[in-house]
């Protein structure tokens, strides 16, 4: 039976929704959703996306199938789950921080990192909010009433659908690149989920505002997008430099450019990312001056500065020898000069076969 929405249950999930907003938004995340998501159809479109072997080498999008579709075989006891953004462009970068990254981009003798990357690992930023978010909740409840919160905080850290869960509350709408796109925010912000065995009030979805618009398909390097909402992780330049282990296909190789670590053209291009709003945590704050970093200059690391310096950084995670390859594969598309063919030559020999790989193959796109 249809609980009537003045019933006094109603009423105590309504405001209990209400006080867990207004604390996540002190926390400082920039938007609050919550659902009780139905994932069905969901689930059918992710089956047709590994049929079609889209996730390349990303053999964990193809485990735990039911868990990542059904909340509560995940989470047991799941009855809602609360959806958080948070901005991460970095307060340090230029106001018009997009013509920044393209001139970035531009420039061949520069890396570019992708925006998201250039402070601290989101991971533990948001799933450490996420963390104090439960705890005053449950303070809350223990004060409120005798009931006992049965919680997990997730950050992009589980099989967790976390755009589909998203796009079920007022966060936000699916964009053709498959990132979710807020109208205040853009899509530069991280999502996070906590979920809990409450029965919350839960938003009313946004509605979509791509409209006729093309742009991010248009845009891709490596045309990944191959159809909205549609992405062949294995043309894709984020999946290519932080995912793909081994060689990278020839075939990508020119136009992935000078992208060491990840790509934001589809997210650059978009035409919401003209509202997308700074953090004001300081843990994004760009480091190592990873927003416009001479290749050379990184080739240079050892794999000692390489840690100390990605300590910390969602870049530390692919190793120092795919930092290596992706740094030398810009070098490839660089322009030619003494010290680039002298850095190419001198990893030509390299005791790692892929790195050594990757150098013969820059070396070659110089005339001799």
């Amino acid at each position: 039976m249809t609980t009537p929405k003045n019933s006094p249950h109603c009423n105590a999930a309504a405001e209990l929704s209400a006080w867990i907003k207004a604390q996540a938004l002190a926390l400082g995340f920039a938007h609050v959703g919550i659902s009780q998501p139905d994932l069905r159809s969901a689930k059918q479109a992710h089956l047709a996306w590994l049929e079609a072997q889209f996730q390349g080498e990303m053999d964990y999008m193809s485990r735990n199938i039911e868990a990542r579709f059904q909340p509560d075989v995940l989470v047991p006891h799941t009855l809602s789950i609360i959806s958080v953004a948070l901005p991460y462009l970095a307060t340090d970068l230029p106001d018009d921080w997009r013509a920044d990254a393209w001139q970035n981009i531009n420039n061949q003798n520069k890396a570019y990192v992708s925006r998201y990357a250039l402070g601290r690992d989101y991971h533990k930023v948001v799933r450490n909010t996420l963390q104090k978010l439960a705890s005053a909740l449950a303070a809350h409840l223990a004060n409120m009433t005798e009931q006992v919160l049965i919680y997990r905080a997730f950050a992009d850290s589980a099989p967790v659908p976390e755009v589909e869960i998203a796009q079920q509350t007022a966060l936000g709408w699916r964009g053709k690149h498959t990132l979710l796109l807020n109208r205040a925010h853009g899509s530069m912000f991280f999502l996070g989920e906590l979920y809990v065995n409450l029965d919350l009030a839960t938003d009313a979805p946004s509605s979509a505002h791509c409209g006729q618009c093309t742009a991010c398909i248009d845009i891709c390097p490596t045309r990944a997008i191959v159809a909205p909402y549609r992405v062949d992780a294995r043309r894709c330049i984020s999946y290519l430099t932080i995912e793909h282990k081994g060689e990278i296909p020839h075939e990508f190789r020119q136009a992935i450019g000078n992208r060491i670590y990840g790509c934001d053209d589809c997210q650059l291009v978009c035409p919401w990312n003209k509202f997308a709003q700074k953090s004001a945590l300081s843990d994004f704050a760009v480091r190592h001056a990873l927003d416009c970093s001479d290749l050379l200059a990184l080739l240079q690391w050892d794999e000692a500065t390489f840690k100390h310096n990605m300590a910390g950084s969602a870049a530390y995670r692919i190793g120092h020898a795919q930092w290596q390859r992706n740094v030398l594969l810009a070098l490839g598309n660089a322009p030619t000069t003494p010290d680039v063919l002298t850095a190419l030559q001198t990893f030509t020999t390299h005791h790692n076969p892929v790195v050594a790989e990757q150098a013969r193959w820059s070396l070659a796109q110089h005339p001799k």
